[in-house]
């Protein structure tokens, strides 16, 4: 979650400057939230097509950050590459998308170029989300409770963070990377995003509360630790925001960067519990 804003003692005027963007932030998580639920009830190839969209957008994004430069048609064939690492999950699977994603490093490895690595990089991250999510969601409930589950913790871990950060500023958590992050913010989205992800998880289930609170601290930590990577490898290119596509909120990599690690944990555990064919049902069914 990108948040540019220096967040040490402020002067009135600059205490409200820190808010002025707060309209156009709730409108447009509004929409994010409205999309994301009906993609995850949806699903099938609405959902696949919605996930590869998404992504190929934060591609796009990391395209132009690693490559310094405009987009070029390689760019602009690796985007679409990712998108249709989404698409064609329906019809071929994990080893399906796993191909094409596969297919985009070889075209990024032979057109060489500035940031050749940094492309596969990015290739290999937006792939690796992508199946994680389609894997969760599968085609039963399950998928959409532990997508709502997911959702629930990163979401509500990064507007805690957001707002506590702003209200009580403080000392700062990382300000090599992030000088805008503090603890507080962490310490509020840690809390606030554990403590809404194991209302979704009672809702959901009825597994022990305690390995819900754990995965959920977890997820939160990780939302957390996705945001401050995404910092780095911005601070890296000196960039301040990945784009400007959703008021309020900057790029789509700045919004997407806190579900990184969160969906990959997910992955692990529901494949370690019940297989990778029940990924859903391995997270919330113990």
């Amino acid at each position: 979650m990108s948040d540019p804003s220096e967040l040490g003692s402020e002067p009135s005027g600059g205490r409200r400057s820190l808010w002025s963007d707060l309209g156009p932030r709730l409108i447009s998580a509004m929409v994010m939230i409205a999309l994301t639920v009906a993609a995850l009830f949806v699903g099938s190839y609405f959902f696949a097509a919605v996930v590869g969209a998404v992504f190929a957008g934060a591609y796009r994004e990391w395209e132009t950050m690693v490559s310094r430069a405009p987009l070029t048609p390689t760019g602009m064939a690796l985007i679409g590459i990712v998108a249709l690492s989404g698409l064609i999950f329906p019809l071929f699977g994990a080893l399906g998308s796993l191909t094409v994603i596969a297919i985009g490093c070889v075209i990024a490895l032979l057109a060489r170029g500035e940031g050749m690595w940094w492309r596969v990089l990015g290739l290999l991250i937006y792939g690796a989300i992508i199946i994680a999510a389609l894997v969760m969601r599968g085609d039963t409930m399950a998928g959409v409770w532990a997508g709502l589950y997911l959702g629930t913790v990163v979401w509500m871990t990064d507007s805690a963070a957001f707002f506590t950060g702003r209200q009580i500023g403080g000392e700062k958590l990382a300000p090599d990377i992030s000088p805008g992050k503090t603890w507080s913010g962490a310490l509020g989205g840690l809390a606030l995003g554990t403590g809404a992800g194991l209302v979704i998880w009672i809702l959901a289930t009825d597994s022990p509360w305690w390995i819900g609170l754990a995965l959920s601290a977890a997820i939160s930590v990780l939302g957390q630790l996705g945001d401050l990577s995404e910092s780095a490898v911005k601070r890296h290119f000196r960039v301040k925001d990945s784009g400007d596509i959703i008021p309020g909120h900057g790029g789509l990599m700045d919004r997407l960067d806190s579900l990184t690690f969160g969906v990959l944990l997910v992955l692990l555990v529901g494949t370690l519990h019940l297989g990778f064919g029940s990924v859903a049902e391995g997270l919330l069914y113990w």
